[in-house]
């Protein structure tokens, strides 16, 4: 089996891909990989890093208002079509799949135009403008939100999940425990606001670093690195309570979400595989610079579910956070509830779905 895979931009396109291609080398030993993505986006450095092969193409998105910058998006995107063809004629794959971000048009639109099988893949409830110009010419367009499907053509919608939901199953929560320094003895409390951090959420959290030395749950803090120091500043003048950890990244997520009991985060799409699969608790401050707002939705679906509990940005204070995270660790059966309630909405076999779903339209 020969795919060829494309995603770029954020975490949230590219993790699940190579979740994907995990999945792929794993039920397929000898499949072979190609791996299309841009010289300037995150995806150059994950990609390469997991020594799968790598080419890239040029290409830019399209900006929402009227602007001269768009022709030559245009023009990017006919040349980056002419390349992708290019390479997909020498690669010659059986399937093609698109995990989002603007490197996908050329290269699944390329495909289609080969009468190469085609699949995109949407993680987010609200699509990008991407994925929704290539529904039209795709085979199937797999789904991680029911409340993505009406965007896309009836017959072709299929819910799978995010392919990261399967890579967190087989994690090691000890060892995820032991790497950061946590009691595994105590509640734990992990507060990430995503690679970057989250300004808010750190003002939120340090507002009320005196009452949380009292508690008798710990706190494992992710900042991100443009944050760290301030942070870490901060929390040394408050004394370094002994229940909280500060860390400016973490590598192995996965393991480490395994050794926790409940999330503050941002509701991006793989977070939220991720911890429904888990059946972890969380509390989530969706972003609200992102693209449709569709952090909002994502949130609001787990938050239906019982999952979640959600607070917009413009709610968020460091006693209301206290607050919620104190109703959710002080009864089990509000914590049981949300622990029910988010495993409801994962799905475990993802990689496997969506691996299959390859598999049938290249069949």
């Amino acid at each position: 089996m020969r795919v060829v895979v494309s995603g770029g931009g954020t975490g949230g396109h590219i993790y699940p891909a190579l979740s994907l291609i995990k999945e792929i080398k794993k039920q397929n030993p000898n499949a072979e990989i190609l791996y299309i993505g841009t010289e300037k986006g995150l995806e150059s450095e994950l990609v390469t890093r997991e020594g799968i092969p790598f080419k890239t193409i040029h290409i830019t998105g399209f900006r929402r208002k009227i602007s001269a910058e768009n022709v030559k998006t245009v023009l990017r995107f006919l040349k980056g079509t002419r390349v992708s063809k290019k390479m997909l004629k020498e690669f010659n794959p059986d399937v093609v799949i698109g995990t989002g971000g603007y490197v996908c048009g050329p290269v699944v639109y390329a495909a289609a135009k080969l009468g190469i099988p085609s699949v995109i893949h949407e993680q987010n409830s609200v699509p990008g403008l991407t994925n929704k110009f290539l529904s039209k010419y795709v085979n199937k367009v797999a789904i991680c939100f029911d409340q993505a499907a009406p965007y896309f053509p009836k017959e072709k919608v299929v819910f799978t999940g995010n392919p990261r939901a399967t890579e967190v199953m087989n994690v090691d929560a000890k060892a995820g425990a032991s790497s950061v320094g946590l009691d595994q003895n105590k509640k734990t409390v992990l507060i990430v606001g995503g690679s970057r951090g989250a300004k808010p959420i750190n003002d939120a959290f340090l507002s009320v670093i005196d009452e949380v030395s009292s508690k008798d749950y710990q706190i494992l803090y992710v900042t991100g690195s443009v944050h760290y120091d301030a942070v870490l500043k901060k929390v040394e003048e408050a004394g370094s309570p002994r229940n909280v950890i500060i860390k400016p990244f973490i590598h192995n997520m996965p393991d480490v979400l395994g050794a926790v009991d409940l999330i503050v985060a941002r509701a991006g799409a793989t977070t939220l595989a991720e911890i429904t699969a888990l059946g972890l608790p969380s509390i989530l401050i969706p972003s609200p610079y992102v693209t449709n707002n569709h952090q909002v939705k994502n949130a609001r679906s787990l938050e239906e579910g019982g999952a979640a509990i959600v607070r917009l940005e413009n709610e968020m204070s460091g006693i209301r956070l206290l607050e919620d995270i104190d109703s959710v660790l002080s009864k089990k059966e509000s914590w049981e509830s949300m622990h029910q309630g988010a495993l409801k909405l994962g799905v475990p076999t993802a990689a496997n779905d969506v691996y299959q779903l390859l598999k049938d339209v290249s069949s």
